[in-house]
């Protein structure tokens, strides 16, 4: 039950067999080389495209339960590298030093204009 869940599911084995129906259909053979080009392409662009989106939506929603000002009040009880990784995993700004740290990566004051926007 479990490896079958794994592979229907999470490896996406439904999806290929789908885009090589579809392919199939079309007349391509996806035993040949040209085909099975065709079929990896469209089955691992579809794929990344999903898990992305999957993705951004877990962030996303993890992100709205932190405002700015509970960022700043969880953030001010680190320093230091610590302080860098976790501002990074929120996707915050952090000013570390008087200089606008964002994902671990020093702002120039132009970037800076731009982030406070």
């Amino acid at each position: 039950m479990g490896s079958s869940i794994q592979n229907e599911i999470l490896g996406m084995a439904w999806l290929q067999r789908l885009i090589g129906s579809l392919l199939m259909l079309c007349g391509l053979d996806i035993n040949s080389q040209i085909g099975g080009s065709v079929l990896f392409f469209l089955y691992d662009t579809i794929k990344i495209m999903l898990l992305l989106g999957f993705l951004i939506l877990i962030i996303s929603y993890i992100q709205s339960f932190f405002p700015p000002e509970r960022s700043k009040k969880l953030l001010g009880r680190f320093s230091g590298l610590g302080a860098r990784i976790i501002a990074a995993l929120l996707g915050t700004v952090l000013v570390v030093n008087e200089k606008v740290v964002s994902a671990g990566k020093v702002l120039k004051s132009k970037e800076i204009l731009k982030v406070m926007k």
